[in-house]
């Protein structure tokens, strides 16, 4: 990872977080001028917190904690009353961070250490590797999903299969939307889509990625001649200027590869995709990862393409679904 890419990242961490802070006091402030009421519930809560540490430190008397505690929980309910009467939410006055888990510091505290966000991470990949091979993914979206692209004819003689385009592009949505809802479970199936250009691969795997964003997982998009390259010139390279794709790569929640079998395959790329695929099947530290990959080969095409070793674990682990149809990219052009 580049430190220059880091180091820019927390410095813009540190200043949204700044920035949440002040919004929150400029509404408490504007707030209280108008509801001195509520200030007054705020300050009260404030002393009886001062009051309760000293009071643990003085007898730690349960009587005395118990009659605070009771006044704290009379001055909540006083305050979210009068929020209500206000038509104001009650967490208005909480500071409203970008991410909730971190609260915008980038770091987290996990088995008592010091560990980066999810979010954190997200934003190296993007910056590293995310944005030379995603183009236009916000748009892509399950919401923005447009099954009239979809022939409703079957064409038995064409597809060598009676359901039309359409079933089979509602099948496989409905497969990308329980792969999201099990997303965390050991045994949920990793995905393969094959099938030509144009058929609605890269729509699909984007709408799956945007829907795993918004549920804080960590992404990575690689095309598999760009990866495979990066990853041989990372092996090779002196220890300063090693980027720690490897790694990236073996530890991301999803991590989709586009475009597999137009790489120029050799033993030693071979050996790097078969640790990346192999590694990603075995849990780490308890947390389970997925791949998506996508590929104009079909079952055949990956035998005759790839070792046997892999093949099986694509067949064995991955839940393979065949793309097919007219281009779409052509229909939405009319």
């Amino acid at each position: 990872m580049n430190n220059s890419i880091l180091n820019d990242l927390l410095k813009q961490y540190e200043q949204k977080r700044l920035r949440h802070l002040r919004d929150t006091e400029t509404r408490k402030k504007e707030l209280y001028l108008s509801n001195p009421k509520l200030q007054e519930i705020d300050d009260k809560l404030s002393n009886i917190s001062i009051n309760t540490a000293k009071e643990i430190l003085k007898t730690n008397s349960q009587n005395s904690l118990e009659k605070l505690k009771k006044e704290v929980e009379f001055l909540k309910k006083e305050k979210e009353n009068l929020l209500k009467s206000l038509n104001i939410p009650q967490d208005y006055l909480s500071v409203k961070y970008d991410c909730n888990i971190c609260k915008d510091t980038g770091y987290i505290f996990e088995n008592g250490l010091s560990v980066m966000c999810n979010c954190l991470k997200q934003k190296i990949y993007n910056l590293e590797y995310n944005q030379k091979n995603i183009n236009n993914i916000d748009n892509q979206t399950f919401n923005n999903f447009n099954i009239n692209l979809f022939s409703d004819k079957p064409d038995k003689e064409k597809y060598s299969t009676d359901i039309s385009p359409r079933e089979n592009i509602l099948d496989i949505k409905k497969a990308a939307e329980i792969f999201i809802q099990n997303f965390d479970h050991p045994e949920e199936k990793n995905l393969i889509f094959s099938g030509g250009t144009g058929l609605g691969k890269t729509f699909l795997s984007n709408c799956i990625v945007n829907a795993l964003l918004e549920k804080g997982k960590t992404v990575m998009y690689q095309t598999a001649p760009v990866m495979l390259d990066n990853l041989i010139a990372d092996l090779f390279a002196k220890p300063e200027n090693q980027t720690g794709i490897s790694n990236n790569l073996l530890t991301v929640d999803l991590l989709v590869i586009d475009d597999l079998g137009t790489e120029t395959m050799n033993s030693m790329k071979f050996t790097e995709l078969y640790k990346i695929i192999n590694t990603r099947l075995l849990s780490q530290n308890g947390k389970p990862l997925k791949t998506i990959i996508s590929t104009n080969l079909d079952l055949k095409g990956l035998f005759n393409t790839y070792d046997e070793r892999l093949v099986s674990r694509f067949i064995g682990y991955y839940d393979i679904y065949r793309f097919y149809g007219d281009d779409i990219r052509l229909k939405k052009q009319k």
